[in-house]
């Protein structure tokens, strides 16, 4: 629901959850709050301590990690037309 758009007003209608309203206030507050970073770094814990975590197929997405301000610079290209004489 939250990275693809659905909109919350189904929930109640197919779902039988509280208003549809309510349940985005309710995912917006727990974002703010920190509730899905602080679960998603103790079910990583869980599954390391258990020796459940396979590195070999994780994957990275730039739209989950966050750009810090104020690094490297990019270099500007190099022309490719020939220069006058």
């Amino acid at each position: 629901m939250l990275c693809t758009a659905f909109p919350p007003e189904f929930l109640s209608q197919e779902l039988s959850f509280s208003s549809g309203m309510t349940c985005w206030r309710r995912l917006r507050d727990w974002q703010q709050a920190g509730v899905w970073d602080r679960l998603h770094q103790l079910l990583l814990a869980e599954l390391y301590v258990g020796d459940q975590l396979d590195w070999s197929k994780a994957v990275i997405d730039s739209s989950h990690v966050r750009v810090l301000k104020g690094g490297p610079k990019p270099v500007r290209a190099q022309p490719t037309a020939p220069k006058r004489a």
